[in-house]
């Protein structure tokens, strides 16, 4: 198959969706598929791009209105978007993110002109202030027009089905995945003079509970051998230096600002404990990759957090100082009994199972992998659990698992972009036996959800029939497909 992904969010910007958009492109191209990109310009980077394995990247010369969005124009880019989605000979548009309005207008352009539609929403939206009501309704409108929706977490799809008002039957829950090979755990990093140290990585704004953090670390003031590592950057970024100045925790709180992701690896691999205070999340990746890389995990119980990973590898707490706080203090002392546990040589000073260990959790993930192999089921994490660790009890009663690398092993078993590629996949075989909407059909669904949006859908239609008279889809050229796309 032809596919093309579609949305304001990619790289070199970084994020949870241009991580997701780039991973499961460069899977699906493994797996044979023929995928292409389109964003807008960043900068100086505009054109056309090949990235890693040939992935090919449109970023198309439209101005940024705001956060990284183009202006919602819904007509203005019909025949840019037209252009391209001929060239390639694209069969099926998937779009990404609800606040991606390049990605919106791409769906209803593909719909127009009979080709198959996907949407993944990566985020919950609320349904009482103003900007969640305008973002609810223009979702409604552009999922009545489109094949298929996936969501990232069932949390996610309840969430999407309510306020987009979609058929539950036309929603799938496909969770995002971390590369295990990268986000590998190394323990040396970690201090070994009895330091414990907190990693905090978010973007700095309010809806991931940064004023909970800064309510947190004061009290941690008089608590010794305990250092905060923040990475992230933000409107919120202030009120965490204020909190550090203020509390005079100058030498304990190292503010590393933005960070690319190729590196917050080497800066989680320092700690000990990852905290995410999120008001509100879909799906987390940074609680996934921090497992990943052994790090014992507190984070507030709010959206699909409680669906990502098994009870052994994390705290769930409530969006509260307090709570937090408390929490925290727990994994703290998970990792200084490691030594009264086990015996008085088993855990070294920097809060990790000693070498022998280690290399005994290694042995057993390489011959679990050589009698597996990567063909892994997706199951619910709880259900994964309670085949994987013997005593696993959905209830919380299960003991955390402390060892690094134990702990990176579990997660590889969760969560692989391999699994989610073919996953994706399967919609798109899906998609694909379904009839292309007639116009009559998609006029209809546009006017049940509200007549004022049928003047963009007509005046969209019109465009294109313009352009299939001004330009006529025999007259414009195949795109080149390099040598190691073709054939696909």
């Amino acid at each position: 198959m032809r596919i093309c992904m579609v949305s304001d969010f990619f790289y070199p910007s970084i994020g949870g969706v241009e991580e997701h958009v780039y991973n499961l492109s460069q899977m699906l191209l493994a797996l044979g598929h023929k995928v292409v990109v389109l964003t807008h310009a960043y900068g100086d980077c505009s054109g056309v791009r090949y990235v890693t394995h040939g992935l090919k990247v449109y970023y198309l010369p439209i101005k940024v209105c705001y956060n990284q969005c183009i202006l919602p124009t819904a007509v203005c880019n019909v025949p840019m978007l037209r252009a391209v989605l001929l060239r390639e000979q694209v069969d099926v548009v998937h779009g990404h993110s609800a606040f991606s309005a390049l990605a919106h207008e791409a769906l209803m352009v593909g719909s127009l002109l009979g080709l198959k539609t996907v949407f993944t929403d990566h985020s919950l939206f609320g349904f009482a202030d103003l900007s969640a009501a305008l973002t609810n309704k223009l979702l409604e409108i552009n999922l009545s027009m489109v094949n298929h929706a996936i969501c990232v977490s069932h949390i996610g799809k309840e969430n999407t089905v309510l306020r987009a008002r979609v058929a539950k039957h036309r929603v799938s829950v496909i969770p995002n995945a971390v590369d295990t090979a990268l986000f590998t755990p190394d323990p040396n990093r970690r201090p070994d003079n009895g330091v414990i140290n907190i990693v905090v990585a978010s973007r700095l704004v309010y809806r991931k509970g940064i004023d909970l953090l800064a309510g947190v670390i004061p009290r941690f003031k008089k608590t010794p051998n305990v250092n905060f590592i923040i990475v992230g950057d933000g409107p919120k970024r202030d009120l965490l230096e204020e909190i550090r100045e203020k509390t005079n925790m100058q030498d304990r709180v190292e503010i590393l600002g933005a960070v690319e992701h190729a590196q917050v690896r080497e800066v989680l691999v320092r700690g000990h404990i990852f905290v995410n205070t999120s008001l509100t999340e879909a799906y987390c990746m940074a609680i996934v990759e921090a497992a990943s890389c052994g790090l014992q995990v507190v984070s507030t119980s709010v959206g699909g957090i409680p669906e990502v990973l098994p009870n052994s590898l994390i705290l769930l707490t409530e969006p509260d100082i307090e709570a937090i706080y408390s929490a925290i203090l727990v994994a703290i002392e998970r990792l200084r009994n490691i030594a009264t546990t086990t015996s008085p040589s088993a855990a070294s000073s920097n809060g990790h199972i000693p070498p022998k260990t280690e290399t005994n959790c290694r042995s057993k993930r390489a011959k679990r992998r050589k009698k597996q192999g990567n063909d892994v089921p997706f199951m619910p994490a709880t259900v994964q659990m309670a085949a994987i660790a013997p005593g696993f009890d959905s209830e919380n009663k299960t003991e955390p698992v402390l060892c690094p690398y134990r702990c990176n092993e579990l997660v590889e078993t969760l969560y692989n972009w391999e699994d989610v590629a073919q996953r994706t996949a399967k919609v798109y075989e899906r998609v694909m036996k379904e009839r292309a909407f007639t116009l009559s059909e998609l006029i209809y669904a546009v006017y049940q959800c509200g007549a004022w949006f049928l003047a963009f859908l007509v005046v969209g239609h019109f465009m294109l029939r313009l352009l299939e008279y001004w330009r006529p889809r025999s007259r414009i050229e195949v795109a080149f497909e390099p040598r190691s796309q073709k054939g696909l």
